[in-house]
């Protein structure tokens, strides 16, 4: 059984989001966890010395909560009614960030499907604060969506990648079970400076593809682009229809791209994006 994370703030995109992730595993036995986290609008510094409840503030944004949770839960039923999925909602007392490792690692969450804006609709303020938060700090796979996809089969997918990840079953098995449950073809995508590969990348690349000699597959070398442009050209020539990429810590994705360029291509994301922690 599958362990789903649905952080929802009840917006428009979050809905869109669940929707995403009921249609990609209708087929799959799953358990989706609803969670909404709240805090008071206003913190005041009585407010924080002296227990919340006095204030009465905690309760009612808790039965808001609730109240929402329970139409997203109704609005599942009446749209899906999937015999394979159980729900449950979590209302919980706390920040986003910190709630969702705690979820994560209480209830062993295989992936966590959030879309990429919230209520406010300001892309920047809530992809820059949330969703690359979350896919920064939290060790679980995270599925972003943006606003306003609608969903379809991720046919064509595109892994970018520098070869400086020796592959395991924990970076490809989520990616690999999508691809053979939806016939996908993956596309692995290497950016490269003019630079002949290491023998570690070397090594690396043969077992990418021991790891995808079940699937369909094929390998792209881009030379002379930075990755962001290798990125949207190849999305812009072929019909993408998923982003997979590895959150490698000790490579140069990780100054490359997930400190400058995970918050610019968020901004301006066409089709789901899943980052695997390495």
């Amino acid at each position: 059984m599958k362990r789903i994370l649905l952080p929802t703030d009840f917006s428009d995109n979050s809905w869109n989001a669940i929707k995403y992730a009921l249609e990609l595993f209708k087929n799959d036995t799953c358990t989706f966890y609803m969670l909404n986290t709240y805090t008071p609008v206003v913190y005041h510094v009585e407010y924080v010395l002296v227990n919340p409840s006095q204030f009465g503030l905690a309760d009612s944004i808790k039965k808001v909560s609730k109240r929402e949770l329970e139409a997203f839960y109704e609005k599942i039923k009446k749209t899906f009614n999937n015999p394979n999925h159980s729900f449950e909602c979590l209302s919980k007392f706390n920040s986003l960030i910190p709630e969702i490792k705690e979820q994560v690692k209480e209830k062993s969450i295989d992936l966590i499907v959030m879309g990429t804006k919230g209520a406010t609709g300001a892309v920047e303020v809530l992809f820059g604060s949330n969703t690359v938060h979350v896919l920064n700090q939290v060790k679980c796979p995270v599925l972003a969506i943006p606003d306003h996809f609608s969903y379809e089969k991720p046919h064509e997918v595109l892994f970018p990648t520098d070869y400086e990840v020796a592959f395991e079953n924990k970076h490809l098995g989520l990616p690999l079970e999508i691809a053979k449950k939806h016939t996908s073809r993956i596309n692995v995508l290497h950016v490269s400076y003019g630079y002949d590969l290491s023998e570690t990348q070397e090594k690396n690349k043969q077992l990418i593809e021991h790891e995808l000699n079940e699937t369909t597959s094929l390998f792209h070398d881009v030379s002379n682009q930075n990755v962001e442009d290798a990125i949207n050209k190849f999305q812009t020539k072929n019909k993408v229809n998923m982003l997979i990429m590895i959150n490698n810590k000790h490579s140069f994705f990780e100054n490359l791209f997930f400190k400058k360029l995970i918050n610019h291509i968020g901004f301006h994301l066409k089709i789901p994006f899943l980052v695997i922690p390495s």
